[in-house]
């Protein structure tokens, strides 16, 4: 069939894990993509869209069919094929009989290498109408979810209930059915502004009804800018510059599908709170924006929240959001406070109870294996004897913020909240800064522990790990590594290699 038109598909679920969002709608694309061009369906470009409660792929100019194709098949040889008299053997008869045409339709082929019976034809291609159901369907099972959810007495799994589904070519339904509804040319829009269904015509009005009538922004990247500029502004107006997080701004694209960004205030005693801790609550937990001072980057008492709602009254919702972080900033400024009257020292032989691996002891044993090391090491990039003091210190003290209350709540905080305990309790910058700086780089293309002490906590840290944990046999496989051995081997190696340190690793 020739011609082609443009394809819209839409999968409408409840809200989506915001964090896999783009991750899903990704992968969909790429398997509908990889499905049409298993089935030789020519298309212009896919573009793929996601809001919390769709996954959408719209792809222009796709094929209305395959392209007929020419077969050939070769059938017995000519000896074989005829008798003495001329007449069809029961060879050629059965070849003709499996071809579905008499023996007259045949044809003769002959080569060099003899002469043979042919089967020749011209055979028409499948419609995209045929071929998309199983196209959508096989890329839908093909998405990366860990764990898929079943819903109601049915037995469809996906990774949350489907509610609605189009399947739109041109301005055709494709009959077909997705995880038991009907798939149609119906949308939905907005839960709260525009809870009502909106008719597609075709698939390039997609874009522009739901934004216009339906209010949402199915676009990804553009609700992403939306977002950053909204709160980019909304900080400059409360006098500051926002704290940026990429990792936020995907995950709270993911979670709204209107974004309106809203300024909120918390009490000005709680910047006493160490800033590392305070963006930690702002944004792990309430998916909030902080905000700093421009010139000295210190954080101000405000944030930005984004809605998902266009609030007729933004007070409102400004005032819920204060009400709601009120309490998380009161529990780590109590965590905080708690903390601080333990100097980190005291802290040491309580390791003692923590097991590091059952069969390389506790978190204490660790620690008096890395200070030998780390002694051993930092002699071998030249410290001198006060130097190599501070890296004995620093080792006792690099995992005693393990067992802080802050730590327990905030584990991204580990070293950060150990580097804040020991400047404010009176130890030397070197020692703080290694207790924070050990565990760098944590992952690709992170920065280096900047000074030797820092660098040979960091080494000692690392080869203590990897002896330790191939000695007792838990050698990392092609997908499983829960010790993050690889990682703290790159690690080693780019602390040697970047900053130029000649250590003798045998």
């Amino acid at each position: 069939m020739s011609g082609s038109a443009d394809f819209l598909v839409e999968i409408g679920t409840e809200e989506l894990p915001p964090k896999a969002l783009w991750t899903l709608a990704s992968a969909f694309g790429a398997g509908l993509t990889k499905g049409f061009d298993a089935h030789g369906l020519a298309y212009k470009q896919a573009s793929v869209y996601a809001t919390p409660r769709r996954l959408a792929v719209i792809v222009t100019a796709l094929s209305l069919g395959q392209a007929a194709k020419r077969v050939e098949r070769r059938g017995p040889a000519l000896t074989a094929a005829f008798d003495a008299n001329g007449m069809p053997t029961p060879a050629a008869l059965g070849f003709a009989k499996s071809c579905g045409v008499a023996i007259e339709q045949l044809e003769r082929s002959e080569t060099e290498k003899g002469a043979w019976l042919i089967f020749r034809s011209v055979q028409g291609g499948r419609t995209a109408e045929e071929l998309i159901p199983s196209v959508v369907q096989t890329a839908l099972d093909s998405l990366p979810i860990p764990k898929r959810m079943r819903w109601g007495d049915t037995e469809h799994l996906f990774v949350r209930p489907v509610h609605w589904s189009v399947l739109l070519l041109g301005d055709r339904v494709v009959d077909s059915t997705l995880f038991g509804t009907r798939c149609g040319r119906e949308t939905r829009g907005h839960r709260f502004m525009r809870a009502k269904t909106f008719y597609l015509s075709s698939p390039s009005a997609y874009l522009p009804l739901l934004e216009t009538e339906g209010r949402v922004l199915v676009d990804f990247a553009a609700r992403r800018e939306a977002i950053r500029a909204q709160v980019s502004e909304a900080a400059v107006a409360a006098g500051g510059e926002a704290l940026i997080d990429s990792a936020l701004l995907d995950e709270v694209t993911g979670l709204v599908e209107w974004p309106v960004a809203i300024q909120g205030q918390f009490d000005a005693r709680f910047l006493a709170i160490p800033q590392a801790a305070l963006v930690s609550t702002l944004q792990s937990h309430q998916k909030y924006f902080p905000v700093v001072d421009a010139g000295s980057g210190s954080l101000l008492p405000c944030f930005i929240t984004v809605a998902n709602i266009e609030s007729p009254n933004p007070k409102v919702v400004q005032a819920g959001n204060e009400r709601v972080v009120r309490p998380r900033l009161e529990d780590a400024m109590f965590f905080f406070q708690r903390d601080m009257a333990v100097p980190l020292s005291h802290r040491l032989n309580d390791l003692g109870a923590v097991v590091y691996q059952k069969q390389l002891g506790t978190l204490f044993d660790k620690v008096q294996r890395v200070k030998a090391l780390a002694l051993g090491v930092a002699r071998e990039m030249g410290a001198d004897a006060a130097t190599c003091q501070q890296v004995g210190r620093a080792v006792e003290l690099c995992k005693c913020d393990l067992l802080t209350a802050m730590v327990n709540e905030f584990p991204d905080l580990q070293g950060v909240m150990g580097r804040e305990y020991a400047t404010r309790q009176g130890e030397a910058d070197e020692v703080a800064w290694a207790i924070e700086e050990h565990y760098q780089p944590r992952f690709a293309g992170d920065v280096l522990p900047r000074a030797l002490v820092s660098q040979a906590v960091g080494v000692a840290d690392r080869l203590d790990t990897l002896c330790g944990i191939f000695s007792v046999g838990l050698i990392p496989t092609g997908d499983k590594d829960p010790f993050g051995l690889r990682r703290s081997a790159l690690g080693l190696l780019r602390i040697l290699i970047e900053q130029e340190r000649d250590v003798d690793l045998r």
